[in-house]
């Protein structure tokens, strides 16, 4: 009887292995809450697997680390596309099979579906987003309203707060130099157009914060801290729409890109997280993440079922990065461009600022 038992006990276990749970790392703030109830909570809801959610300023530095160390906790993250170029480059993360992503509801192939260069040989793009400048409309009723605005104290005074690194602020700056966003980047390959980037930069670097974490440019405005930044338009959008803040995003001289989803190599749940990438990037999923911030949806098929922000009254469409009339001075970044410089420039730029 004693050994019916232990058997019929070891059956059991055997018949009800349990269910792996997944760790998502992402950027925190309005960004995860997004992520969180559009592909989490159902995918949770759907499977019974527990996702866990876990916040990082940047998740491409710990994943890197983490793989290294061969110490990996995380089984999806989420990342710039340089980054998920560089990180796959380098070995750090699972190939991803575009024959594993569910096609659009017309049947039309993930391959087809996605928006151009959003699926990398790792990495699954999830949302277009843009780096943006706002401003407290109650400091400014009438502007500011260009790129060179930023650039201006004179004529806008107070302090700005920028993203703590090369990245964006170099493009930013040389727009409101006068280049044109089709010359961006042809510009920074010579030593010359770096050189004018930083000029420009100088001229704000004694009234400038710098900020490392993407909710912390709407709590700087709204502090008073600062009278324009730097941000993610969808932070802005969160702060503005669901917190009613007096912040007005200008769109001259955005610089737009996606974000990815990426597994790292040696990832504790591989199969799960494959499960839940899959479900998370399908059409609906990234419409809905749409009803929750104004970051477009990075396959084709999932722009018709944009709608409403979650307030049930509020059109995302005018807010989304890629509206046309928020294109009029816009630059794509260039992952190409990073990929191959990000080190030498973020060098000279942590050099320049600890300069006095």
């Amino acid at each position: 009887m004693k050994k019916l038992l232990v058997l019929s006990t070891a059956l059991t276990g055997m018949a009800l292995p349990a269910v792996a749970d997944v760790t998502v790392m992402s950027w925190g703030g309005a960004y995860g809450t997004s992520q969180t109830e559009a592909y989490i909570k159902p995918y949770s809801a759907e499977t019974g697997v527990k996702v866990t959610m876990v916040d990082a300023d940047n998740p491409a530095t710990p994943v890197k680390a983490m793989v290294e160390a061969n110490n990996v906790t995380v089984d999806i993250a989420d990342v710039e596309y340089a980054d998920a170029i560089r990180l796959c480059d380098e070995g750090m993360l699972e190939e991803i099979d575009p024959a594993m992503l569910p096609p659009a509801p017309d049947g039309t192939p993930a391959t087809e579906d996605f928006l151009p260069g959003a699926l990398t040989d790792c990495a699954v793009a999830t949302i277009v987003f843009s780096t943006v400048f706002a401003y407290d409309s109650s400091k400014f009723p009438e502007g500011p309203t260009s790129i060179h605005d930023f650039f201006d104290l004179e004529k806008f005074p107070g302090k700005r707060a920028m993203r703590k690194g090369a990245k964006a602020n170099l493009e930013m700056a040389l727009m409101a130099d006068g280049v044109p966003a089709a010359d961006v980047y042809a510009t920074l390959e010579t030593p010359e157009g770096v050189d004018r980037a930083f000029a420009m930069l100088d001229k704000i670097k004694k009234d400038t914060i710098w900020w490392e974490a993407g909710a912390q440019p709407p709590q700087l405005l709204a502090d008073g801290e600062v009278a324009m930044t730097t941000a993610y338009n969808g932070r802005i959008f969160a702060a503005a729409v669901a917190e009613g803040k007096p912040f007005q995003v200008v769109w001259d001289g955005q610089v737009y890109e996606y974000d990815l989803f990426v597994i790292p190599k040696g990832a504790p749940n591989l199969e799960e997280a494959k499960k839940f990438l899959a479900y998370a990037t399908d059409t609906q999923r990234l419409a809905d993440q749409a009803k929750w911030i104004s970051y477009g949806p990075a396959r084709k098929s999932s722009g018709a079922l944009v709608g409403l922000y979650q307030d049930g009254k509020t059109e995302m469409g005018p807010h989304m990065p890629t509206a046309a009339e928020n294109l009029t001075n816009a630059l794509p970044s260039s992952y190409e461009f990073w990929v191959d410089r990000d080190s030498e420039l973020n060098e000279r730029f942590n050099a320049w600022l600890a300069a006095n």
